[in-house]
């Protein structure tokens, strides 16, 4: 597992008239964990879907190390390179927890049993291995965020998507995740870019952070920066600067 660099030029995306996107550009080069935030509403989870293959941007383009990637099918864009989380965690009904994470990894590793090896061993890095064979459904809710992230990661991406993966979690459970990511990262030079309201996990984890709302970039620099961005400050962040 390595990490690819992602470019986004220009793109955006409207529904039925409703400007969602507009002219979002910035690049996270390979190996570097970025965040995306702003308010809700204001066209993350979109920009997201349109890396992911969900949906065709309406003007721009989405760039993996060089490769347009940007107008295909989300199983292709997969196979490129992009693993993701989703906001909302649905693991797989009736499945073990061992046999979520294997769907993802047969992706890449189509001989059942080193498949279910790879999702093993997946689920012992996130603390998940006593629980391999517990119903998906029946897990708490910061077990589930774990498994979203397990899934993804089995995947074997170069690129990881995590939408909002420390929602709900305590602040304890919050710096476990913090701490597996920036691990992971530094083991494996994997690109991660994240969704997060949780502005600690983001001072914490991006190296640099980009601010969109109402569809459109209105900063990007490093944490410290952020913080003090008029702008951020107005629509985001309140009067107070995020320690």
């Amino acid at each position: 597992m390595s990490g690819a660099q992602l470019s986004l030029a220009g793109i955006g995306k409207s529904f039925r008239g409703l400007r969602a996107v507009h002219d979002v550009s910035f690049d996270v080069p390979a190996g570097a964990i970025h965040a995306l935030i702003g308010p809700n509403g204001a066209g993350k989870t979109t920009i997201f879907n349109m890396i992911a293959g969900v949906y065709r941007p309406d003007a721009g383009s989405v760039d993996l190390d060089g490769k347009k990637i940007s107008g295909l099918r989300p199983d292709l864009v997969c196979d490129a390179g992009v693993g993701r989380t989703f906001q909302i965690v649905k693991p797989f009904k009736g499945l073990s927890v061992l046999e979520n994470v294997t769907v993802g990894a047969l992706h890449r590793r189509p001989a059942l049993p080193e498949a279910r090896a790879h999702a093993a061993d997946i689920l012992a890095q996130l603390g998940l291995h006593d629980r391999r064979h517990q119903a998906a459904e029946s897990l708490t809710l910061p077990d589930r965020k774990r498994l979203e992230v397990a899934r993804a990661l089995a995947t074997e991406p170069k690129l990881l998507l995590l939408d909002e993966v420390m929602a709900g979690l305590r602040p304890t459970e919050i710096d476990v995740m913090v701490a597996f990511l920036r691990e992971l990262n530094a083991r494996t030079g994997l690109t991660i870019l994240l969704i997060e309201h949780v502005m600690r996990a983001v001072m914490a984890l991006a190296a640099r952070v980009v601010v969109v709302s109402y569809g459109e970039k209105i900063a990007e620099g490093t944490p410290a920066e952020i913080s003090r961005h008029q702008a951020v400050l107005d629509v985001y962040l309140g009067e107070q600067e995020v320690e």
